[in-house]
């Protein structure tokens, strides 16, 4: 099973404005991948799996399910199924009647309805829940029970928007387990949004990275982290994010210059990960100024500037005294080089 989109494009329209929130997309997941949407808010990520799913129709393009277009099938004809980030549970209900109750509107024998729900409620853990209404059950009980209303209906492919963005931190790194396991006992492709980069990095068989309508990569969680097509999505993966610099602000630098691939500084931006800069002297090395260091355990992420321009080092905390000014270096094998334009340069 297959969801493929061909140039599909989606506009608005806000107080006469126009609102671009699908540009030209062309993508294909691919059967059983676990494929992420990522951005930021309004990106239009949602926006597009609101389109495979039927409740928006695209402006241009199309949108295919196992190879037949869908434009301008309903919904409900299109059998997929799909999880919003606030559960959307009747609160009148039990959890076996919010799960059961799409079977029952098709008149599903009844049955065959008891062995469906019994069955993926034992998968997801929730069968002593059966009989609890949704007040009763935590944040990551109700997504169980959202999970579970979804998978009863063996749908050709799922779709789950921000599920996990309304839990805390302990919860979320429960339900993205959860979410694995799931992935592995189902069929259908799944297909994630998720503003959270955590989450795409450790879900994602592949990634979708989108702003302002348009996808800007696409590719493997390690391809995306390794090597970013643009600033954007170099500063958009990695926690904390890339330090990405002006390399004339690194003028004096020593060696930086040789390693530029135009052999000059003008123009070009600089990017190196904040686990990839070391204290201390050496080639590629330079002066900053701290402006404050957040102790995490055995590591510590150090603020700190160079004239103008802010970075971020992470390093073991026991290399770290507390000091107000820092020798630090760079590693030549892991620096990025990106154009006037933010696009990223290739080397070698």
């Amino acid at each position: 099973m297959t969801v493929t989109l061909r140039g599909v494009t989606k506009k608005y329209f806000l107080k006469g404005q126009e609102i671009v929130a699908a540009r030209n997309i062309n993508l294909e997941v691919k059967d059983g991948e676990l494929f992420v949407l990522l951005g930021p808010s309004g990106c239009g990520k949602t926006t597009l799996l609101r389109i495979i799913a039927g409740l928006v129709e695209p402006d241009e393009g199309e949108v295919l399910i196992d190879g037949k277009v869908m434009n301008g099938v309903y919904p409900s004809d299109r059998n997929v199924a799909m999880v919003f980030q606030n559960y959307a549970l009747y609160p009148h209900m039990s959890v076996y009647d919010n799960i059961a109750l799409n079977m029952k509107v098709r008149r599903i024998p009844r049955e065959e309805v008891d062995r469906r729900v019994r069955e993926v409620a034992d998968t997801l853990r929730i069968t002593e829940l059966l009989n609890h209404r949704p007040k009763e059950l935590s944040g990551g009980q109700a997504q169980r029970v959202a999970l579970a209303r979804a998978m009863v209906r063996n749908p050709r492919v799922y779709l789950m928007d921000e599920p996990l963005s309304n839990l805390d931190a302990k919860l979320r790194v429960e339900m993205r387990a959860e979410l694995k396991r799931l992935h592995r006992m189902v069929d259908a492709p799944i297909i994630y949004v998720t503003h959270d980069q955590v989450e795409a990095m450790t879900l994602g068989d592949r990634i979708a990275v989108m702003d302002k309508g348009v996808i800007q990569q696409i590719g493997s969680p390690i391809e995306l982290y390794e090597n970013p097509k643009n600033t954007f999505v170099a500063s958009f993966l990695g926690t904390p994010p890339m330090n990405i610099v002006s390399a004339e602000e690194l003028v004096g630098v020593d060696g930086l210059k040789g390693l530029s691939p135009s052999g000059s500084l003008s123009g070009l931006s600089v990017g190196f990960r904040p686990g990839d800069v070391a204290i201390g002297d050496g080639p590629l090395s330079f002066d900053v100024e701290v402006e404050y260091a957040e102790l995490l355990g055995d590591e510590v992420l150090i603020h700190a500037k160079r004239g103008s321009t802010r970075l971020v080092i992470r390093a073991a905390s026991h290399t770290y005294t507390g000091q107000t000014s820092l020798r630090v270096r760079l590693d030549p094998a892991k620096l990025y080089w990106f154009n006037t334009e933010g696009e990223a340069i290739r080397q070698g």
